[in-house]
This record gives structure tokens, sequence and C-alpha cells, in this order.
């Protein structure tokens, strides 16, 4: 596994424009039944992506992929686990989630729903092959900060953090 060396926080107005952005190309590629979200990361962008494209149809996929250690903040990749699924092959379904790392999460939903259209706001390189849709790429030694996950705080400058 790559090691995080990199960190990428993410406002909640950034997060909002890019989920607008993805709505934006989903919007050309439908029509759309409705949104399956990934738990828990997809379930911010796909009430977003539900309210910009006017779906009112959503379910979700509960799997858990990462687990913290220590019962801290670390994060780490784990056996996963389907918690629940959704019936059907997700034809006409949009399939989201936050981001999609390794692909492991990513390649067990496709292949629980291999029609659906899989789509996410940010995508790194081992997992990017998996995604129909995405906005941003991020480097795989980048950890995401997502706003759900932070809070206003002292933050080191870089040049600090190299030493």
């Amino acid at each position: 596994m790559i090691p995080y060396s990199k960190d990428f926080p993410v406002s909640w107005e950034e997060l909002h424009r890019n989920a607008r952005a993805l709505s934006w190309r989903l919007l050309e590629q439908g029509p759309w039944k409705g949104i399956i979200a990934i738990t828990r990361g997809g379930l911010v962008p796909a009430a977003i992506l539900c309210r910009e494209m006017d779906i009112r149809l959503i379910d979700t996929i509960c799997i858990i992929s990462y687990k913290s250690e220590n019962g801290g903040a670390a994060m780490e990749q784990g056996e996963l686990q389907v918690l629940k699924g959704v019936e059907g092959d997700g034809e006409g379904y949009i399939l989201v989630d936050d981001l999609v790392d390794t692909g492991r999460t990513a390649a067990k939903v496709r292949e629980m729903l291999p029609k659906a259209h899989f789509a996410t706001i940010y995508a790194k390189p081992a997992g990017k092959p998996l995604v129909d849709t995405f906005i941003t790429e991020v480097s795989q030694d980048t950890w995401i900060r997502f706003p759900w996950d932070m809070e206003y705080t002292f933050s080191t400058p870089l040049a600090d953090r190299q030493s």
C-alpha cells in the first residue's frame, strides 16, 4: 500500500461546487431512474446530485471499507463488509461515492450493480478505470480530508512540515 504523504483538505464550498459540476456532466447522459449512494462517503454528494438533477429516488449500498486505527482519526483499508445491498443490476441508476481510491470498494459495487453508471467527485489512479464519470483526479499518495471529517484548527505551514 502506498503511504499517504500529501494532505488535501476539501471545504464545504469546494465539495458543493464539484458535486454540481458532476451533476452537469450526468444530466447530459440521462435520463436517470435514481441514485444509489455508497455509504457513508457518497451520502453528501448524492444529496447534492438529487437536488441539482431533480431526482427523488435514492437508495444506499452500505459497505465498510475503512476502519480507524486505535480509535483515532487515522484510517486504513480493511476487509470489505457489505451491510446492505440493493436489488437489480443498476440499469438506469447513478452509483455515487465521494472518491475512488484503491478500487477495492468500486470493484465490489461494480460486481453488485454492473449496469449502473459509477460517478465520483475524486478519483485516484488505481481506482480511476472503474469509474465512468469523475471531476478531479488526485495522486494515489494523497489523503483527502472531507469537510464532515474536519473542524477548524491551526494549520502548520507546508515549509515547516518538511523538517
